[in-house]
């Protein structure tokens, strides 16, 4: 992304924001999702304990566990979009230009920290390539493939970050606010 790609007030988002607001809609959706399926082994486990109407099914566990983590991670990928996940307010009011600087220097543990989620999530992804899980017999990669795929994704939301923190510490103007995914869903932001 250059300078030119920023785009200035009243201009249309650029191609690489758009695709980041989409792509954070889609997260935000997958997010309900795994929340409303989460319901679903769990309820199963909740009745089948305290009650002798259903059977007690060994799965729901291995399969709440699963979604857990799924929905965990899909979380921290829309909590570092939104600049929520990370980010604390321990600063006084500060310069435009200061805080963008110490922006930067907080996105940048938290960069650190996606390169180690890639790295290492794959190694964890390749470990458990030709396993599978006890109870339920899945494959155990997708419980592992969270890891590499959070860290991907904060590179791609930090970028668009630290791109737009980079161009005010230099002075420029500031791009506008990039919208959160509420305002997506709620379609005030033209795709």
């Amino acid at each position: 992304m250059t300078p030119s790609d920023s785009p200035a007030a009243g201009e249309a988002p650029s191609l690489w924001r758009r695709f980041t607001a989409a792509y954070a809609s889609l997260l935000s959706h997958l997010v309900v999702a795994s929340v409303a399926i989460l319901i679903i082994p769990v309820s199963l486990q909740i009745f089948s304990r305290h009650t002798a109407l259903i059977p007690s099914y060994i799965w729901t566990e291995e399969m709440a566990r699963f979604l857990f983590i799924w929905t965990i991670s899909i979380g921290a990928m829309i909590g570092v979009r939104e600049s929520t996940h990370f980010e604390v307010d321990v600063m006084p009011e500060l310069p435009p230009r200061a805080e963008a600087v110490a922006r930067l220097v907080g996105r940048f543990g938290t960069l650190l920290l996606a390169c180690v989620f890639i790295f290492a999530g794959i190694k964890f992804v390749e470990f458990a390539w030709w396993r599978t899980s006890e109870l339920a017999d899945l494959p155990l990669w997708l419980i592992h493939l969270p890891w590499p795929l959070m860290g991907v994704t904060w590179i791609v939301f930090l970028g668009e970050q630290m791109w737009d923190d980079l161009l005010i510490a230099a002075g420029r103007k500031a791009p506008p606010v990039k919208p959160a995914v509420h305002d997506i869903e709620a379609g005030t932001l033209n795709l």
